[in-house]
């Protein structure tokens, strides 16, 4: 899941305007000339387009009958144009899905299975919990490219000039490790978000989350999940523990500060790691420490698996799809993916693209050892859209413009109408 992109909308909207033509700029299925294929990439245009745009060359080198028409989409924008898109038989021949995004679109028939495919003729080399979250009624529809999750990341120096030695294992040690920090660093301790996906870890940590999805119930407003957001409230008042901000810049904030050694700690995922190392507090790459979620009362922690895969409109025609199919296996192939890793710092979705140069950045080793902890979501196409009746009441709640109960109740109202078969 990837935050903070910029780019302005008149150039976004020129961009698409000029492009969202799927293959029909390219003569159909003409034998004569090259195909040309449209990408829609998601990634940050200014740390990882690079990267990208650069593959895309090497691709179009090595195979002469193909060229890739890329197009950076800003991400908060690139999944409503493409349903848009998509709906008018005007997308893209492949999009840089986010992995909640791939079964809502597979069920509205907008992407190909590559199940048996040239995309997937190196399946098994990936992780297959990451094949899993790419799949819907049993079909895959996505070829993972980089995957991620949130970890709690911090500032080694100023742990261990407060006289901490280790990263926080529970919520309480990270409220008690936060105060020493204040008094002896002179600066906040914690920084916590009030976006819906990290508040997500909290209820991992009590062992729910916001529908049971097999039992086809809403349970964000369940005891359990109750006493979750209780504890992701009581983050943001205390000795060392930075107030809510919930104004729409708070990410830039919050990642802002960190980078600059004005707090110790924030939760955060790999797509940063690149910013991280911009700061002035993470020159030395050593001093960033990267650790597992908190627990919550259950013991455990966790955070949900995220990512982005490659995936194809199956409303091009079969020489669109020849070849976009073509381009998905290219880069998600392992060289690829180590390229990838090494210049954007982003994680790798095949074991054999974690290669010892790619291990060697403290970013990647650390975020390789908090992936076990990660939760898939489970392929439940409204998914991704629960955490926004969340993101409408977590900031108010945190707040103090509204309570816990009233916050919850009206989330759960508000999920209701986007799961109306589920229970309360």
């Amino acid at each position: 899941m990837r935050r903070g992109i910029a780019a302005t909308a008149l150039v976004a909207s020129l961009a698409l305007a000029a492009t969202a033509c799927g293959g029909s700029d390219s003569g159909g299925n003409k034998s004569s000339g090259p195909v040309t294929i449209t990408w829609w990439d998601t990634s940050n245009a200014t740390n990882e387009a690079p990267t990208y745009k650069a593959l895309v060359k090497e691709f179009e080198a090595a195979n002469k009958g193909i060229k890739v028409n890329y197009v950076n989409v800003p991400f908060d924008q690139a999944q409503n144009k493409f349903d848009t898109a998509a709906g008018s038989k005007g997308a893209p021949d492949v999009l840089r899905s986010e992995v909640g995004w791939t079964p809502a679109f597979a069920k509205k028939g907008y992407f190909l299975p590559l199940d048996g495919t040239e995309a997937l003729k190196d399946q098994g080399k990936f992780q297959s919990s990451l094949i899993k979250q790419a799949q819907y009624e049993g079909k895959t529809y996505g070829v993972p490219l980089v995957t991620d999750t949130l970890a709690l990341v911090y500032n080694k120096a100023l742990f261990k000039k407060a006289g901490i030695t280790e990263a926080p294992k529970t919520w309480d040690e990270l409220k008690a490790d936060a105060a020493k920090i204040d008094s002896k660093a002179k600066v906040y301790g914690y920084w916590g978000s009030t976006q819906a996906y990290y508040a997500q870890t909290f209820l991992y940590g009590e062992g729910t989350d916001t529908v049971d999805a097999a039992a086809k119930k809403i349970t964000v407003n369940s005891p359990e999940a109750q006493k979750a957001y209780g504890t992701w409230l009581s983050t943001f008042k205390g000795q060392g523990l930075h107030k809510a901000d919930t104004t729409a810049d708070a990410y830039a904030h919050i990642q802002d500060a960190f980078v600059s050694g004005k707090v110790a700690s924030i939760i955060q995922g790999p797509w940063e790691i690149t910013n991280f190392y911009k700061g002035s507090a993470f020159k030395d790459k050593s001093n960033l420490g990267i650790a597992n979620i908190p627990a919550g009362s259950t013991g455990k922690g966790g955070a949900p698996t995220g990512g982005h895969n490659l995936s194809v409109y199956a409303g091009s025609d079969k020489a669109h799809q020849s070849a976009a199919l073509k381009f998905v296996n290219f880069m998600t192939s392992a060289k690829s993916q180590t390229e990838i890793a090494l210049k954007n710092s982003t994680l790798p979705t095949r074991d054999d693209a974690y290669t010892a140069e790619v291990k060697a950045d403290p970013g990647i080793a650390g975020y390789q050892t908090v992936l076990p902890a990660a939760q898939p979501r489970p392929a439940l196409p409204e998914y991704s859209s629960l955490w926004g009746p969340l993101d409408t009441e977590l900031p108010k709640i945190a707040g103090g413009k509204e309570s816990l109960d009233k916050g919850l109740s009206n989330a759960e109202l508000a999920i209701a109408k986007l799961v109306p078969d589920f229970s309360k």
